[in-house]
């Protein structure tokens, strides 16, 4: 890697009386800014999900046509978080992951000042594929951040703290929804409110991130923390090529192939749910711009503690093994997804609490797999990697959640819609129930190798 995006030089190690006290300030830094850099990319990332009823009012689309243009965020996305997941493992992370957040942030601003950005489907879709393509910059970036700075044995808990960032996120733009509605009177604010506080945190990640440990003068983290996986090797500390990533760790490696699968269904309950919900509730349930805007927001933000809950679970409860408290959480998923259907009209708090359920269990299973990710290669390819679940879990998960499930709602009606959804559910369990023998095959040979 080249030019503005060039990983930062090692410079030469610290006394070594400085380098425990460093470590702890600056890994304190980089989680706060990774953190909150995430959170970032999720206030302008889903902002078009609340103007869609808008959309189908004011300027008579489908929900088929929005389906259609709501999916170029997942296409691009997935594509992205794959391809440039492996320019990020090559990539300076402080920079990178901020200018794909600003980025973000513009096309954002478009949304809201640009009068003609919302009055074609080809030109939202073009716009929605921009955004989606530099909100790949954000997740490989951070994983990069997280395998340099964190070891193995604190890994899912580091995990599964960082990953309710898009919650925190994705969970405000609700409120900042109401908010900008309040001061403004204007739907557009959906756009422009959150991309300003996204530009803000833009500068915050750049002021706070940094690369590797090495670029600040301190020795690697497995060595400081004498926490060294089984396969660990010194080459790992090296920078990787293109070829390398894709071709030896990721391509090749089974394992990662079965998450990947089984993240595409997992995916379209996430967004088959969040996406639809605002449209869902407004038509069906007949809920209020203000209250449809609340239980996004309680969507987003009971996955905090249901992520934390499954983090520990998949540590404590069965030693590491991801697959296990995946399967619990989605089996789980299928019962709230059922009461969120069959919920009558004039229930609205059973509506909320099936929503809230559904958030709280449905981001266990993202975390786990985004986890899972990581752990399946050597920290240079960890980018590639977590793009590879992503890549299917966009292009065959989110978006058959915005294309399919608008066309099947606007012929079958919304029973035909929860159909797909529950169908999606019951594959997710089948699938991520076939990689528990390959996980447990694939800890014993790591465990092997490294007797051997």
């Amino acid at each position: 890697m080249i030019g503005f995006f060039k990983p930062a030089a090692h410079k030469t190690r610290l006394p070594e009386q400085d380098i425990d006290p460093v470590y702890k300030k600056l890994r304190w830094q980089i989680f706060l800014s990774i953190f909150v850099g995430y959170a970032g990319y999720y206030l302008v990332r889903k902002n078009f999900s609340l103007a869609m009823p808008y959309l189908i009012e004011e300027q008579g689309f489908t929900k088929g046509e929005l389906g259609f243009a709501l999916s170029a965020v997942s296409i691009a996305y997935g594509l992205s978080k794959f391809l440039m997941g492996n320019v990020s493992d090559r990539s300076n992370p402080r920079y990178f992951l901020m200018t794909g957040l600003l980025l973000s942030s513009l096309v954002m601003f478009i949304f809201g000042f640009v009068p003609w950005a919302t009055q074609s489907i080809a030109i939202i879709f073009l716009l929605l594929f921009i955004n989606g393509w530099v909100q790949g910059m954000g997740w490989p970036a951070c994983g990069r951040t997280i395998v340099h700075w964190y070891s193995g044995n604190e890994r899912g808990q580091v995990v599964s703290v960082w990953n309710i960032a898009h919650n925190v996120g994705g969970g405000l733009i609700g409120p900042l929804f109401i908010l900008g509605m309040a001061w403004f009177n204007d739907w557009h604010s959906a756009f422009y409110v959150p991309a300003t506080f996204a530009a803000l945190i833009a500068g915050f990640v750049f002021l706070t991130l940094r690369d590797t440990p090495q670029s600040c003068g301190l020795p690697p983290i497995e060595e400081h923390r004498n926490d060294y996986p089984l396969d660990y090797e010194e080459k790992h500390e090296q920078e990787l090529s293109a070829k390398e990533i894709f071709v030896t760790y990721v391509l090749n490696n089974k394992l990662l192939w079965f998450i990947a699968i089984a993240n595409a269904f997992v995916y379209l309950i996430r967004y088959g749910v969040l996406d639809w919900a605002p449209t869902y509730l407004s038509e069906v349930k007949d809920f209020s711009f203000e209250h449809s805007s609340w239980a996004y927001f309680l969507y987003e933000w009971a996955g905090i503690p249901g992520t934390l809950l499954c983090g520990y679970i998949s540590d404590k409860w069965f030693k590491g093994r991801r697959s296990p408290a995946a399967i619990l959480y989605m089996v789980l998923v299928l019962i709230a997804v059922l009461v969120y259907w069959f919920n009558p009209a004039g229930n609205p708090s059973v509506d909320m609490a099936a929503l809230m359920a559904i958030g709280f269990l449905i981001y266990g299973p993202v975390m786990l797999i985004g986890l899972y990710a990581l752990e399946l290669v050597p920290k240079k390819a960890a980018g590639t990697a977590a793009g590879l679940t992503g890549l299917f879990g966009y292009l065959g998960g989110a978006v058959i959640a915005n294309i399919a499930l608008g066309f099947t709602v606007d012929y079958f009606g919304w029973n035909g819609g929860f159909i797909l959804l529950t169908g999606g559910c019951i594959c997710a369990i089948v699938l991520i129930g076939f990689t528990v023998k390959h996980e447990i095959a694939h800890l014993k040979s790591k465990e092997t190798s490294s007797v051997s």
